[in-house]
Formats: C-alpha cells, structure tokens, sequence
C-alpha cells in the first residue's frame, strides 16, 4: 500500500510574497498577534487559501451564524456574479452563506425562507425575489419582520416592505441606452423587456419612454407602442425583437444581456447582420458576455458595489441598527432618495431608512453600430 505523500509545511516566504506583506507581518498574522490591520490579515490569511494551505487551528474562527441567501435561478449568469461576491462579503464578516435556489417545480421562495428559518438562520438576503413583483403579496415580508428575522432586499422596491433595498438606477440605464442609439443615427428604437408586473421592468420602461420624448418628442402613447413585455430570457428576447423589427425598429434595448442574446438570434434568422442592419443593447454586462459575437454593448449592473452594500446593510440590520424613512418613495425619483457620499458612492445614512440605488455604466462593444440609411 502506498501511503500519500505529506504535504510540505508552508513557507512563511512564499506566503509574505503572495499577500505583498513582509515575513514579520505574515508570521504575526499566522501567530494571532495583534497590531496588523484588518485588510493586511485578510490578505495574509487569502494568501494561504489560495497558496493551498490550511489555517492554522487557533485561526480558524467560528461562524457568526447562517446568513440565506435566495435567488430566483442560476441559468442567468448575472445572479451567480451576485452569489459570489455576497457570499465572499458574508464570509468576511464571519457569517456562513446558505444558497437558496429556486427552480420550475423546485422550491418556493416561500418554501426556502421556512427552510432558512427552520435552521435558525441570522439574516436573508434576497435577490430580484417577489418583492420585485407587484402582483405578489408583500406580507410575507411583514410576518419574517415580525418573527425578528433581519433581511435585505436587492433589484425591485415595494414601499409596502419596510427593509433596505439595493437597485441599479433602471430608469438611467434605458435612458442612457437609448441616448447611445441616438447617437448612431438610429430614430425607430424598440424596448425587450419582462413582465410589466416587475419593477425593474417598470422602471426600465419609464426611463425609455422619457428618453424618446427627450430624443424624438414622442408622446407617452407613441413610446410605449415601441414597448415588448415579455420573458427575461433568450426565448423572450426573440420573441420580442421579432415583433420590433417587424415594427422597422433598428435599434433594441434589452432588458437582460440574455434577452439581447435573443435579439442577435432573431435578427440573424431573418437575414440580418449585426449591428449592420439591426443594433442591440443589453443590460447586466453579465460573465463572459464581452466574447459573444458579436461582443455585446451592454449596460453594466453595478454588481460589485450593490452586493457589497446590501450585505453591509443586512449586518447593520442584525446589529440593530436599522435605517428607517417612514416618507421614502423611491419610484418618484430614486437618485434623488439615494444617499451619497462626495465620489457618487452610496452611502449609510444614519437617520433614514432608504433605498440605494446605484449608477449603471454603459459599455460599448460590437453589437451596436451607424443606423443604414435608406
């Protein structure tokens, strides 16, 4: 029998040369000493992680508890960008993420918030979950309030749920969309986006039909004729683009970067190039979605920065310091009620409640081009 070989005891060298720290550092860090700062011995103690190594016994700290984390699936790559970076900032905090995943016919987002609760979770986060749906009953979030469970709410605002919010500014990102295809020379421009039930897609159509009045002075009546609701995903992005190019738009704001996958298809079934004859716009700039062809124009999702202050705002919530608005109406203008430090960063403010909404950025790739003059 052959017995596995060891594994070699770690270089205090190696490991000061993967965090960027000096040997006395990295040996205070691995000895518990104090005096280092925080991000140093995160940077000391990532090293070893990523250097294959095991904590030492007295490094490895106990959990602060189970943190839920539920989200609506996986197919769509924006929400394991979210998962990951959440579940990063739970485990620095010192929380265990617990990842909830609903399906067809799987689980309910009711069924996994009694499944968290059961295991005696600290907090939820949930992520483009029924407090997005405006047709959805919102008490479900009064009675986990009223059961003492802390949690935080990202993409869609219901002013009925009395909890932290984190959006993007959706109505900016079809503004901004729009504008780009203006831009190009393009005059008949269509939106594909979901169920007009959601509020991000809510939003997403007021921002459109605002800037087209902006751009072409189109009536309200007249914008929301270029308007296709339908599913955030590639089946109904073609849906939706197929009745819009039919319309003789030349330019398409998307949704999701899924559904303007969807759009390309359609397009190219009916003989058309991208973006020769037809351009597209996306919105999530999801994983991987820049090596596409072509690669996609696409509105980017500040995901990094809305993961990182919902979970910052959910620890304020277990610690008891929530931040309450009773007068908060986001939907009227939400970059208004977002708080903001002097770099355009949201914020805590510590004496409101709010929602926080952050800046999308539009990234220009190949899928949008010139309008084709007739």
């Amino acid at each position: 029998m052959t017995l596995p070989t060891p594994r070699p005891a770690p270089r205090l060298s190696d490991i000061a040369a993967q965090a960027r720290v000096s040997e006395a550092t990295a040996s205070r860090v691995l000895n518990g000493k104090a005096g280092v700062a925080a991000t140093t011995r995160h940077r000391v103690l990532a090293a070893l992680d990523v250097l294959g190594y095991e904590r030492p016994v007295r490094l490895q700290r106990r959990s602060a508890g189970l943190v839920g984390l539920v989200i609506p699936e996986l197919t769509n790559p924006i929400f394991p960008a979210f998962a990951q970076i959440i579940e990063q900032s739970l485990a620095g905090h010192g929380y265990t993420p617990v990842l909830c995943t609903q399906m067809p016919g799987g689980a309910t987002e009711d069924e996994l918030v009694e499944q968290l609760e059961e295991r005696g979770v600290t907090g939820i986060v949930f992520l483009s979950g029924l407090h997005a749906d405006t047709a959805a009953d919102p008490s479900r979030y009064t009675r986990l309030t009223s059961r003492g469970v802390p949690y935080v709410l990202i993409n869609g605002y219901n002013d009925r749920i009395d909890a932290p919010f984190v959006s993007p500014d959706d109505r900016a990102a079809a503004r901004m969309a729009v504008r780009h295809l203006a831009e190009l020379g393009h005059t008949r421009i269509g939106l594909a986006v979901g169920p007009a039930r959601y509020v991000p897609s809510r939003r997403k159509a007021e921002g459109f039909a605002a800037a087209l009045e902006e751009s072409f002075g189109l009536s309200r009546g007249q914008a929301e004729r270029r308007i296709r609701h339908t599913l955030f995903s590639v089946e109904g992005g073609h849906a939706a683009a197929t009745a819009l190019i039919d319309d003789g738009c030349t330019g398409l704001v998307c949704g999701s970067d899924l559904m303007a996958l969807g759009a390309v298809r359609a397009a190219r079934q009916r003989g058309l190039d991208v973006p020769g004859h037809l351009s597209v716009v996306g919105f999530d700039d999801s994983p991987l979605i820049a090596f596409t062809d072509p690669p996609l124009t696409t509105v980017r999702q500040p995901v990094q920065a809305m993961a990182t202050a919902a979970v910052g705002a959910l620890i304020e919530e277990i610690e008891g310091n929530p931040v309450r608005n009773p007068l908060r109406n986001p939907l009227r203008n939400p970059v208004r009620n977002s708080v903001r430090d002097p770099v355009g960063d949201p914020v805590r403010n510590p004496v409101q409640r709010t929602e926080f909404v952050f800046q999308p950025e539009l990234v220009v790739r190949g899928s949008t081009g010139p309008a084709v003059r007739a």
